[in-house]
């Protein structure tokens, strides 16, 4: 392709630099006029060339199945790199857009289904309004993360400026229902005369009121250098966090997968699967339900196997219209709640009555601060993938916007009836298939995501769902979070030091998983004071919080046990084969 300088020169004929002005315009008067010409013939030539609209990128590749003998042509093939700011193609953009958004409609999706059937049993129509609401703030967080606003007068920015995504965070799940299961228990949630919850929106305006208050820590800690982050939440606190989450998630996914986690020992309206008012009403974990739930599963992994590179980055989402269209010809589904949404919706729709409830206080600050730490492994992995420095001044201050922009994000999501957010690396696998790491695909794929939430019939979607097909998606996305935190514990050298950080603060945090109730009857005020009583539920909630008490005690541990400087699990072999004790670095 012929450079745009040249193009813009022959047509423009703009002066050159030895030139002066001959109509007594000044030389800054020249330069704003040659920009805006520049632009203006660049915008013609980018929206009415074949060139601007294709280029020449070989789109039969994303369509291709790794299927022999389908994919020959394309064995050993290595897509062209497109870097941040890189001209794309109009339909690339388009398709890589929407390609982004699809990958992350199952991280977007599940922690709104999971708070509404689980922690707070609303209804259907509430349900579908938060499923919106997640779309439209993640779209407004993520078009602030791609862009990088510069904060004025200052050296920090707002974003990354890397085609990262910003999603809702699943460690908000954890403390939802460990809260509301405080309330049905205490009486301040409704329930009916047999003992059925009841809906509870009020313990989510709670939520959001407590976040309003406590998300300004991770805020401020964006502040922070990232080294003296990492010194005080090193990769053995974010990953054993990661780990906890992902575990304790799997099993409330698959609650979901044998019919719903209301009806697994119900009564009264949760008596059957996922209620008695279903179109075909089941036990819990009766085999046909546990078989649409493997509808999905068995069709992720398909996909992720011989599916094409615009299928394999879609896979949940084709595993979801499987199973979607698997349980609606097998009579599973109802469409009343989908023909009943709105048309088009929008934030605010639904509005929860806002309070601050002390016993959140702590679980979210600590949440929060957790949040600053972990999203820097997924900054660093886009980066690495995007081509650009993955150490130095720039990448400090990537970081710095990121932790900044997940927090303004959570912020803004919160005063929209959303759930907080974090930033997400499950698309750098299309930016790696793709070879597209340029920023356009990440502003297209934050429109589509805020259409999505707009149009009210696709949010419904989510909502009427059968939970067994939810399920069946939780279970491959909770184990993913696990598996990353996997990864993280990787990168740790396994000191005696190490090693026995790891064994407490996973040995709590896994009690709390195999056995939520231990620390039940241990801090039980029953009196008039008030403050008190907030205070005990607080303490009560960490606890029984996995990752959150892991990562309180793997801090406390971190900064409080002294280094063992012979470093007698860290050894090497000299050329004779004898071990050596290495230092550790």
């Amino acid at each position: 392709m012929a450079s745009l300088s040249e193009k813009d020169s022959k047509v423009m004929g703009r002066p050159q630099s030895s030139e002066q002005p001959v109509d007594g315009s000044t030389s800054e008067e020249v330069v704003t006029q040659e920009s805006f010409s520049r632009r203006f013939f660049y915008l013609k030539w980018y929206f009415t060339s074949n060139e601007g609209w294709l280029g020449d990128y070989d789109y039969l590749y994303l369509i291709t199945p790794n299927i022999w003998p389908l994919n020959r042509k394309y064995k050993g093939y290595k897509a062209p790199f497109y870097g941040l700011s890189d001209d794309v193609p109009i339909l690339l953009t388009i398709i890589l857009g929407l390609q982004h958004a699809l990958c992350m409609i199952g991280s977007i999706v599940s922690p709104p289904l999971a708070i509404a059937g689980g922690a707070f049993y609303l209804d259907s129509a509430t349900t579908q309004y938060l499923v919106s609401a997640a779309f439209i703030t993640t779209g407004i967080a993520t078009a602030l993360q791609v862009t990088r606003v510069h904060i004025t007068k200052t050296p920090f920015f707002i974003g990354t400026g890397l085609l990262s995504v910003v999603g809702p965070t699943f460690d908000i799940l954890p403390i939802a229902f460990n809260y509301t299961a405080m309330r049905y228990g205490n009486g301040t949630c409704p329930t009916a005369d047999d003992g059925t919850p009841q809906p509870c929106p009020d313990a989510w305006g709670a939520i959001l009121g407590s976040m309003l208050c406590t998300v300004w820590v991770q805020i401020l800690m964006s502040f922070v250098p990232p080294k003296t982050l990492n010194r005080i939440f090193p990769k053995i606190v974010t990953g054993s966090l990661l780990l906890l989450v992902g575990v304790y998630l799997i099993s409330n996914g698959m609650q979901n997968w044998g019919g719903s986690s209301n009806c697994h020992g119900g009564q009264g309206f949760y008596a059957l699967c996922p209620d008695v008012s279903a179109p075909k009403p089941l036990p819990w974990g009766d085999p046909k339900l546990i078989g649409l739930g493997f509808t999905v599963f068995i069709s992720i992994v398909v996909v992720e196997q011989f599916g094409s590179p615009l299928m394999k980055s879609a896979s949940v989402i084709i595993g979801l219209f499987v199973g979607c269209l698997v349980s609606g010809l097998t009579g599973y589904w109802s469409l009343s709640n989908i023909q009943a949404a709105p048309a088009a919706t929008f934030l605010w729709v639904h509005t929860f009555h806002l309070s601050v409830d002390g016993a959140l206080i702590l679980p979210l600050l600590i949440m929060f601060i957790c949040e600053a730490v972990s999203c820097m492994p997924d900054i660093l992995a886009t980066a690495e993938i995007s081509d650009v420095d993955i150490e130095g001044t720039e990448f400090n201050s990537r970081v710095q916007g990121g932790i900044l922009c997940d927090g303004v994000g959570s912020l803004i999501s919160a005063l929209g009836t959303g759930p907080p957010m974090v930033s997400q690396a499950g698309n750098n696998g299309v930016i790696v298939i793709t070879g597209c790491a340029s920023r356009r695909a990440g502003w297209c794929a934050a429109a589509f995501l805020i259409l999505m939430g707009i149009f009210g019939k696709f949010g419904a979607v989510f909502g009427s769902m059968p939970p067994s097909i939810l399920g069946g998606m939780q279970v491959i996305l909770y184990s993913t979070i696990a598996v990353a935190g996997l990864r993280v514990l990787g990168l740790v050298r396994y000191t005696r030091r190490n090693r026995f950080i790891l064994t407490v603060s996973l040995g709590i945090g896994f009690l709390d998983i195999v056995q939520p109730d231990w620390f039940g009857q241990i801090l039980t005020y029953s009196g008039e004071n008030v403050a008190l009583a907030g205070f005990e539920q607080g303490i009560n909630l960490i606890v029984e919080t996995p990752f959150i008490i892991a990562a309180v005690i793997g801090i406390f541990l971190n900064l409080s046990l002294p280094r063992d400087a012979s470093q007698m699990d860290d050894r090497l072999r000299d050329q004779s084969g004898h071990a050596v004790l290495g230092k550790e670095e």
